[in-house]
């Protein structure tokens, strides 16, 4: 999950933020397998599956990146931390499409190649260029996030009123919450954001879970 340029917290502060963290990690690797086994259940074919898995690895992977970012206080390995931190994000933006575009059978690969490709370009930028252009990597995540306005109309079309509701209500939760990231000198910031970001994460997840059994 992104995080803030403000470098110096209180310890109150840190301990809210890995106390976010952890309850992330751990409630993404109770929530994937009971995903994954959901969806072999009810929809036993092969790509209802592997969307459901790939989705399922980037959550854990933002989780578990931002965690270890965020957490440990090792000046050594904040760089690699950090990139893993921000790349993992563009990861799981493209993996919910994905999940979704497999579930509905969409003729919608351009879409989710268009978003596997913005990823693969964040985290290269991310990657070669951390502390760089992170206005256009800002602007990357949010474009990637709302691009199915614009582009995903037949997607949308194969889904449920319960499912399109899930999706707009996680997608105003994550740009809300950006307001809060934005104010880096507001204490306990990141930490709000970051329940926010598990806030919204949970409705993506409630989302492709009702998807998954409205769709058997």
């Amino acid at each position: 999950m992104l995080t803030s340029r403000r470098t110096v917290y209180s310890r109150t502060e840190w301990i809210s933020d890995a106390t976010v963290h952890v309850l992330g990690v751990v409630l993404s690797l109770i929530a994937v397998p009971v995903l994954v086994t959901m969806t072999a259940i009810l929809r036993p074919e092969v790509w209802p599956i592997l969307g459901t898995s790939i989705y399922g690895a980037t959550m854990i992977a933002m989780f578990l990146c931002s965690g270890l970012y965020n957490i440990i206080r090792a000046p050594e390995w904040c760089g690699t931390l950090k990139r893993m931190d921000h790349s993992a994000i563009y990861l799981k933006i493209a993996g919910t499409y994905t999940a979704f575009v497999m579930l509905s059978g969409a003729a919608e690969i351009a879409l989710m190649l268009l978003l596997w490709i913005a990823a693969i370009a964040g985290v290269v930028l991310k990657v070669a260029a951390p502390n760089r252009f992170e206005w256009v990597g800002f602007t990357l995540y949010i474009a990637m996030g709302w691009i199915g306005v614009v582009a995903g109309w037949p997607l949308f079309a194969t889904m449920t009123k319960p499912v399109l509701t899930l999706i707009v209500a996680g997608g105003l939760t994550y740009t809300l919450g950006t307001l809060f990231y934005l104010r880096h000198n507001m204490p306990f910031h990141r930490t709000i954001w970051h329940i926010f970001v598990v806030a919204g994460t949970a409705i993506f997840y409630a989302a492709v879970l009702t998807q998954v059994i409205l769709t058997r």
